[in-house]
């Protein structure tokens, strides 16, 4: 009788433990900024976690979206990394971050979101479709200009600027981040 307990102990081991890498190998986690993002964490769960997008998180935070990003979504979020907000005029972070400030960061940081989950994939399909430039309207209102530049997803913004995909198809479970190199900008 104690060997059928202890098979069935062993067996109950051996399943959970199945499913324990079953489950890790589903989650297909990327690195970014050092910190694995999680497919069935939401957008802040894991962008907090990111040592290269700080600058962002505590924008995020400054805006009072981080509700917003927890929420069901689903979000495509262009992510500039903490390089990206150091190429801007020197004290720009600064002053957008101040709390007499927080419409102006609202509305950098909103036109860095698509409402809807677009991969890189179906992004790259939607350029070839219209003959290489595709525009999406922004949860802020604005247009960005998506093209290709060889296997690079690049985008421009209203002020000209121009961004690229440096990391893309990061999986969320309200949506999924591109991140990017260049903050992006409306007019």
């Amino acid at each position: 009788m104690k060997q059928l307990t202890l098979k069935k102990a062993v067996t109950f081991v051996l399943m959970l433990l199945i499913t324990a890498v079953a489950f890790a190998q589903s989650e297909k986690t990327m690195m970014v900024g050092g910190a694995a993002m999680y497919p069935s964490k939401n957008i802040i769960e894991n962008a907090v976690n990111s040592k290269d997008h700080t600058t962002l998180v505590a924008a995020v935070k400054a805006a009072g979206l981080v509700e917003t990003l927890q929420g069901a979504g689903p979000f495509t979020v262009f992510a500039p990394t903490n390089q990206a907000f150091n190429k801007l005029p020197a004290g720009t972070v600064e002053t957008l971050l101040k709390p007499e400030n927080k419409d102006n960061l609202t509305t950098v940081l909103t036109y860095h979101v698509v409402a809807g989950k677009i991969s890189s994939s179906a992004l790259m399909g939607m350029i070839r479709k219209n003959g290489g430039t595709f525009k999406a309207k922004t949860v802020q209102g604005g247009e960005l200009t998506f093209t290709m530049n060889g296997k690079n997803i690049v985008i421009k913004d209203e002020k000209g600027g121009m961004s690229r995909v440096t990391i893309k198809d990061v999986n969320q479970s309200n949506g999924v981040i591109h991140v990017v190199n260049t903050v992006l900008l409306p007019k």
